[in-house]
């Protein structure tokens, strides 16, 4: 068995000689490459810093108890065996009971009477590891201002400042404002204003508390240039010059003021001296206050390594480049903005949206990203305006690329009927395209396209009843198909004649208002007429078959006699028509009997 070190942050095992090694080779690396030795280092794993005082020499158990524990088969490798021990964390001044063991303690186990944040409601039996609970209340806590109390739920930690307004007094007492409570220390932009201790002066500082203190004209003084000092000069007097040359060391460091003692600051060093130039390549008599600087440009590159200095009299410090990068960035919509550099740009910083058909739902994507990233899904509904006669879309989720053909019933008004187009709506649909093979090389076809397209309504397909020409029977057929048909019974109109009927095949009939008279489409009657005669008329009527009474019979009847000796004619009509006894007048020849 190996021997082992654990973190104490992150709890890792490594091997000793493995972690000793990772130490040794982090000290050489600081020392030859960054030229510093360092007394730190850090675990591999979690990177917390440990000195070298930490670096592990002897193989521990976990609870650090004993000193290369022994391997027991019934213990945890590594481990003592031993109760842990150590202190828990967050510190409640209990220890660890469990038996030494790898990794972080649990949290404290025990239990105990804890009060909650706000100090409120009694004592509550809780573990010491989740000791701390609210009560619900509020708070009540007087806050920072010591005027208002917290508001909030019974919490931990600090209550939040007073969020609470009231008029509060600057700090010299001039002014007075409404502020939040939590801004206790409230300064106005007045002078102060007050007479110093002197009772001359006033204090020139800005608004603040307590005194103002002494007049910084009493006590010891001096000229301007510090050689004569006076003590009891009064504060409403001003300190004299003492008429010695001034000798105080000059802006440029080098020289002295010659003029006499003065006040205010010394002017500038005029003296001429020899002086180089920035770039050390020239040399010139000027004053000692200007600075020499040659007409020399630098021919260094900057630190791009593309573009040259070219700044007058440089010094070899040659400063960044300034020229704008302008490289098309990975994401192919911006161009670099910064400074001329070295290497690869940045990462585009933009940010691009990518939103799905309708625009109400988006996710954000690097810049250049937009293309490759697929499309969100939308749980909004399709706004697309309706592409067909009716005023809305069925309802059906954001999508891309055309919506699908429209389900609702047509219900357009047909152009033969009466009736509404009960099909699904056609008015824009997905239809195949004929392929045309003339335009193609060697004839050959086309792939066929889907192309959206206009249909016209279907045959209506409503079942009306239908009754045949002669209005005999009634079928029920498709509104689409529905026409007068014959159906093969004879028409049985009474003709003109009223003495006998029609006996074509059911046909059309016009220019009768009613069912049973013939119509001119009927077939006209040819037959004679076949009515009774009067009683002894035994001719039958000259005239085509009728409907009024037929005329007196004309036909001339020729008979004998009584004695049958003479031949008699008389009308067919008139001795039909006549009495016994006329008749026996009419057969009578008016002569001598020659019957014996």
């Amino acid at each position: 068995m190996q021997f082992i070190w654990n973190c104490s942050c992150c709890y890792s095992p490594f091997h000793i000689v493995c972690i000793q090694k990772w130490i040794k080779d982090g000290v050489y690396q600081s020392l030859v490459i960054n030229n510093n030795e360092t007394n730190s280092w850090h675990c591999p794993k979690c990177r917390t810093e440990f000195d070298q005082k930490d670096t592990p020499k002897r193989y521990l158990c976990y609870c650090h108890k004993e000193i290369d524990p022994q391997f027991n088969p019934w213990s945890i490798p590594h481990s003592c065996g031993q109760t842990c021990g150590k202190r828990l964390i967050p510190e409640c001044g209990h220890i660890c009971l469990l038996l030494c063991h790898p990794g972080p303690c649990p949290p404290c186990p025990k239990q105990i009477n804890v009060l909650c944040y706000c100090n409120q409601s009694g004592p509550t039996a809780r573990r010491c590891g989740f000791k701390g609970w609210s009560c619900g209340k509020a708070c009540s806590k007087l806050l920072s201002c010591q005027q208002h109390r917290c508001e909030q739920v019974c919490h931990t930690g600090d209550c939040l400042p007073c969020q609470k307004t009231s008029i509060q007094s600057c700090q010299c007492g001039k002014t007075k404002a409404v502020r939040n409570c939590n801004e206790l220390n409230f300064q106005c932009d007045q002078l102060c204003n007050r007479l110093l201790n002197c009772h001359i002066h006033e204090c020139k500082r800005l608004c603040h508390r307590n005194e103002c203190g002494t007049c910084p004209r009493q006590g010891i003084r001096t000229c301007s240039c510090g050689k004569t000092k006076y003590e009891n000069l009064p504060c409403s007097e001003d300190v004299p010059t003492c008429g010695d040359t001034c000798d105080r060391k000059l802006d440029c460091g080098l020289h002295r003021c010659l003029y006499r003692c003065h006040t205010g600051s010394c002017e500038s060093c005029r003296q001429v001296i020899l002086k180089r130039c920035r770039c050390s390549l020239k040399e010139k008599l000027i004053p000692c206050c200007q600075e020499y600087l040659c007409e020399t440009k630098c021919t260094r590159m900057r630190s791009c390594d593309k573009h040259p200095c070219k700044r007058k009299c440089c010094d070899g410090n040659c400063p960044p480049c300034q020229t704008v990068c302008g490289k098309t960035l990975n994401c192919r919509n911006h161009k670099c903005l910064s400074e001329c550099h070295r290497g690869q740009c940045y990462p585009c910083t933009h940010k691009a949206d990518v939103t799905c058909a309708c625009g109400q739902t988006s996710v954000t994507v690097p810049c250049g990203c937009e293309k490759q990233t697929r499309k969100p899904r939308c749980n909004k509904l399709c706004l697309k305006p309706s592409d067909c006669h009716h005023a809305e879309r069925e309802p059906h989720l954001c999508h891309f690329n055309d919506c699908p053909d429209c389900k609702q019933q047509c219900n357009l008004s047909l152009k033969n009927c009466s009736h509404l187009c009960s099909a699904t709506c056609h008015d824009s649909v997905m239809v195949k395209e004929e392929a045309n093979s003339s335009n193609t090389p060697w004839g050959m076809k086309e792939k066929e396209k889907l192309i959206k397209k206009s249909l016209t309504c279907p045959p209506c397909q409503v079942p009306t009843t239908v009754e045949c020409f002669g209005q005999h029977t009634s079928r029920v057929i498709l509104c689409s198909q529905a026409r007068p048909f014959c159906c093969g019974q004879v028409c049985s109109r009474t003709l003109k004649c009223h003495n006998h009927i029609c006996n074509r095949s059911c046909h059309v009939v016009t220019g009768v208002s009613n069912q049973t008279d013939a119509g001119t489409e009927c077939m006209q009657c040819e037959e004679m007429c076949t009515k009774e005669r009067p009683l002894g008329c035994q001719h039958s009527c000259p005239l085509a078959c009728h409907q009024d009474t037929c005329p007196p019979c004309k036909q001339r009847l020729r008979m004998r006699c009584h004695c049958n000796t003479q031949v008699i004619y008389s009308d067919c009509q008139t001795f039909t028509n006549a009495t016994d006894e006329k008749k026996e007048k009419l057969k009578s020849c008016g002569k001598p009997c020659s019957k014996k």
